[in-house]
């Protein structure tokens, strides 16, 4: 690296500060190495790390590149939104209604609700691909098998990241499961996907719907507290799946109780089994800026 890094810490998914999940964003990165991002990636040990290339725009958004503690990511939730924010707030003189971030997965677009709350990002076209017995799962989380709700499936969903979405019978249930070890890494080939969302009906605070959890060791992270990139795969699952009973998904999604970092996800999808229109929705709240002294990593 050649001289000091400027880097903004955010809480995204956060009703207030000290909430959500923590995001480091470095800007005007474009001159580091993969391993130097990586390095700082581990570094700030918080589940991702982004890092703007620059601050200009290119083909109409800006190259952001996403780490977690263990390896480089195609896309995530929670990082797009805080990097979004970052961008509007101290990189664009007048912001505009939508900014775009060009990530591997391509380009994904977030805009400000109308009351100046709540970033919106559109997510990839999801893909649905195969199913997990529940025999399998009782193992991996540690719970009886009359712990799942039988009526949908545990499915694999990718909006740009894959997620094994599962459907949980309780509260009780989902506070309860923990990944067991000793079934866990033999099971990742059925499995497709090293991630788990877990949720169920009951929650801890009556206005919201769904309460979730996420396991993604393989990524250096063992429970997330928010995943927009879960969460839209979730989304699109529920409208898929029609668990209200409808197709059209608009709910408020609880995570990160069980690790002390309540957070507040939106959630909207609507459309056919071959083009579900996904949204995740959060607030950010700024919590530090600071500027990285070169070390010559």
């Amino acid at each position: 690296m050649t001289g000091p890094l400027t880097f903004y810490l955010v809480d995204v998914f956060a009703e207030h500060r000290y909430s959500g999940n923590q995001l480091a964003v470095f800007v005007d990165a474009g001159h580091l190495t993969t391993a130097e991002m990586q390095a700082l990636a581990l570094e700030m040990n918080y589940s991702e790390t982004t890092f703007i290339l620059s601050s200009e725009m290119r083909q109409g958004g800006f190259d952001v590149r996403i780490f977690t503690p263990a390896e480089e990511v195609p896309f995530a939730g929670h990082p797009t939104l805080g990097t979004a924010f970052v961008i509007r707030e101290h990189l664009v003189q007048t912001p505009p209604d939508e900014i775009i971030l060009n990530l591997p997965v391509g380009s994904i677009p977030v805009t400000l609700d109308s009351n100046g709350q709540i970033l919106w990002m559109r997510q990839q076209t999801p893909t649905f691909s195969s199913t997990v017995k529940s025999a399998t799962l009782s193992k991996i989380l540690d719970v009886p098998n009359s712990s799942f709700d039988t009526r949908f499936p545990a499915q694999i969903v990718s909006t740009g990241l894959p997620f094994l979405i599962v459907p949980l019978a309780s509260l009780a249930v989902v506070e309860r499961a923990s990944i067991n070890h000793r079934y866990y890494p033999g099971a990742l080939e059925e499995l497709e996907s090293a991630s788990m969302l877990l949720f169920a009906p009951e929650t801890k605070r009556a206005e919201n719907d769904l309460h979730v959890r996420v396991f993604a060791e393989s990524y250096g992270v063992p429970e997330d507290p928010a995943t927009g990139s879960a969460n839209g795969c979730l989304a699109a699952y529920l409208s898929r799946h029609q668990y209200f009973g409808d197709p059209e998904v608009a709910i408020r999604v609880e995570q990160g109780y069980e690790i002390r970092r309540p957070s507040l996800l939106y959630l909207r999808a609507a459309g056919d089994d071959d083009r579900i229109r996904v949204e995740v929705g959060g607030m950010v709240r700024p919590v530090a800026a600071g500027r990285l002294i070169d070390s010559g990593v």
